[in-house]
């Protein structure tokens, strides 16, 4: 079996405080107003708190960026790391300390660009950690710069003229290069996404789930896109149906948008591997005794 434990058995007794989860001597934050990455910080520590995750077992690695910031907030073992390097620091971490639930924050930029080999090699591995990737289109926070998302003919300051770049599928990515369980969500889908963290979280093996979040300052004012309530209640043209459990007849744009649980698979864990060859030669050694 790849699942701990089945989220949807577990208790449920609405008593979430998100206070109990935060630095409140970090208040107020720095994230601007309407950032799509506070409502998945929300999200995700409703996820940790349903899950019954014990703080002193929990760390979390951030890198550079909006993104990167979140994770200071977080009442528990956080760590904040150089750009692109969130992945490589944790896996150190959880091969050292493998009795810990590690999670990993990072954006568009820092996993796909800057961090784009840690990212491969992570889901190849398939050690047991969590990657939340927020995905805003852009590098927010050190320069607007495009990023491997950023939607064709959007403005960044590296494209004035618009974005001729064809864009990742980080899922698909994720999933190709061997991650065992892929998921993604909306911000705009908040139980939603809260429900798929915990899928995520509670998975044996490497889980990488993409937040599709919004920028209002460096994304959204460069592409005349609306305040934040106009820009997450746009995250509805990029899905199908389906997402909305078909409520909807039509999509509000086809295209093959999809949310959810994207991929799961069932393939050994890193350490469990690793432990079953140390076995092996350990055996192989007192054999030849």
């Amino acid at each position: 079996m790849n699942e701990r434990a089945d989220p949807q058995k577990l208790p449920r007794d609405g008593s979430f405080e998100i206070r109990d989860w935060l630095r409140l001597e970090l208040m107020p934050h720095f994230m601007c107003p309407g950032c799509g990455h506070g409502i998945a910080l929300r999200a995700l520590l409703w996820a940790l708190d349903e899950l019954g995750i014990d703080k002193d077992k929990l760390a979390v690695v951030s890198g550079i960026g909006c993104s990167g910031r979140t994770a200071a907030y977080i009442d528990a073992n956080t760590f904040h790391v150089t750009h692109g390097r969130p992945l490589a620091f944790a896996t150190g971490l959880k091969l050292a300390r493998p009795d810990l639930t590690v999670i990993v924050i990072s954006g568009d930029g820092d996993s796909l660009a800057i961090g784009g080999n840690h990212f491969l090699h992570a889901c190849r591995r398939n050690l047991d950690m969590t990657l939340i990737l927020l995905n805003n289109e852009i590098y927010g926070m050190t320069g607007g710069q495009v990023s491997p998302t950023t939607t064709a003919d959007r403005f960044t300051t590296t494209t004035p003229f618009g974005n001729n770049e064809p864009v990742f599928d980080a899922c698909e990515v994720a999933k190709a290069a061997g991650a065992t369980f892929v998921g993604r969500e909306a911000t705009l889908q908040t139980p939603n996404l809260k429900d798929l963290l915990k899928h995520a979280v509670a998975h044996h093996g490497f889980s990488m789930v993409e937040v599709i979040s919004d920028c209002t300052e460096i994304y959204g004012r460069k592409n005349d896109l609306g305040n934040s309530p106009e820009m997450i209640l746009a995250q509805k043209s990029g899905m199908r149906p389906e997402a909305y459990r078909n409520t909807v007849d039509q999509p509000f744009r086809p295209n093959p948008f999809r949310t959810g649980v994207l991929h799961r698979g069932d393939r050994q864990e890193y350490l469990d591997a690793y432990r079953a060859r140390v076995q092996a030669v350990q055996a192989a050694k007192g054999g030849g005794k």
